[in-house]
């Protein structure tokens, strides 16, 4: 390393005597030059150590005793370790944390005492999530009654659709309203019927919402609960709308699918509309056929649809919003709804490590391990929720 030493200030002839300042300055020079000459003979200057990585302390329920089982109507719930849970630590708790909070607008009484905390930590960090969690909630593996552990995974969406407030012009399908006299009948008439009597067409008269083009895309709309439409007004405008569920006619669902497969049309390919679609092009004089093979009908209601709304899905059994990959529908005699829920589920459609909630229902949705996972709104999310179908595993948090 090279140096350059400091030559002292030189007197002038009017000032022999150096002054303070000068001495100060002269005497500032020679120490700096010394260390540096120092730092050179043994080496970088001395700094302290940074502070070593904390181990992970040990979760404060490890070694605790476990609570007893508990029966929750159509499930067996197990208390489990948190350790396992698989990839509870890589979650990104705070995707998840917009979900607890629509839970905590109407919450359970076993959740409602928690929801101070839940609105406090939505601006919190990940780990000060996942300690809180740690420290007021304990995981049980969701069995059914006979103890079995492993389940089914499906998927739902919201599709968007065009539609017209008037028929005609292509426009013939319509999506109703709940009936006159809706609630006096119980189940109500089959979609066969709806189609064919007179008096199911009496009561639905002047009940329709608007028009679609497509009876399959009407049908998808029915499976699915609920939809965006855009729609053409009677005045050439377009608007964006919410068609929610109203009402059902209470008549059991049927797979249209499986009536495909018994019908020696084979297994149709993912997405579901669009080969239903195809094959509906090759058999139009058996489209109606199709159709009537699910007997159960679904009623709408519409909702404005702003900005902040169209962030979040339609609402749920709970009547809470849905939040897109954090949301799921459960059978309520298993899982109570507001539930904040592991997931656990790997197939050849996706993998799935995460934090969900119960906040829905369906009528397809039977049993201790079943979900239905919202995927969201559109095509992208229709044609994931087609795919999927795989197995589940599921843990449910609850209070301490």
């Amino acid at each position: 390393m090279n140096t350059s030493k400091t030559n002292a200030p030189r007197a002038s002839s009017n000032s022999r005597t150096m002054t303070r300042l000068q001495r100060v300055v002269q005497t500032a020079a020679i120490i700096a030059t010394t260390l540096v000459l120092v730092s050179c003979a043994v080496g970088p200057v001395y700094t302290p150590p940074q502070a070593e990585p904390q181990a992970v302390p040990a979760r404060r329920d490890d070694g605790a005793p476990l609570p007893p089982p508990m029966f929750q109507g159509k499930s067996r719930w197990v208390p489990v370790r948190w350790a396992e849970l698989p990839g509870f630590d890589d979650d990104k708790l705070f995707e998840a944390w917009n979900a607890w909070l629509k839970s905590c607008e109407r919450p359970g009484p076993a959740f409602a005492p928690l929801c101070a905390d839940v609105r406090r930590l939505s601006i919190a960090s990940g780990e000060e999530q996942r300690a809180w969690m740690l420290a007021r909630l304990q995981p049980f593996r969701v069995e059914s009654t006979q103890g079995q552990a492993d389940g089914l995974l499906t998927s739902y969406y919201e599709p968007l659709l065009k539609a017209s407030r008037q028929a005609g012009a292509g426009y013939e399908v319509p999506l109703y309203k709940t009936p006159l006299g809706y609630g006096s009948r119980k189940p109500w008439y089959s979609r066969q019927e709806i189609d064919t009597l007179p008096e199911a067409r009496a009561a639905l008269k002047g009940r329709e919402i608007a028009w679609l083009a497509d009876p399959v895309d009407a049908m998808v709309l029915h499976i699915q609960g609920s939809g965006r439409l855009s729609v053409a007004e009677a005045d050439g405008s377009q608007r964006l709308v919410r068609v929610a569920f109203a009402g059902s006619n209470d008549q059991p669902f049927r797979s249209v699918t499986q009536w495909l497969l018994d019908q020696g049309a084979g297994r149709m390919a993912a997405p579901w509309a669009e080969s239903t679609k195809a094959w509906a092009a090759q058999n139009p004089q058996r489209v109606q056929q199709m159709l009537w093979s699910n007997p159960r009908y679904i009623f709408f209601r519409e909702e404005p649809l702003n900005a902040f709304d169209a962030a979040f899905g339609p609402r749920g059994a709970q009547g809470v919003a849905l939040t897109p990959g954090r949301s799921i529908a459960v059978d309520p005699g298993s899982i109570p709804y507001g539930t904040p829920v592991w997931l656990a589920s790997r197939g050849n459609t996706v993998s799935l490590q995460k934090l969900v909630f119960a906040q829905d229902t369906g009528s397809a949705i039977v049993g201790a391990v079943r979900a239905d996972y919202f995927a969201g709104t559109g095509a992208e999310a229709g044609e994931f929720a087609s795919r999927m179908n795989q197995p589940l595993n599921l843990w449910v948090l609850w209070p301490k």
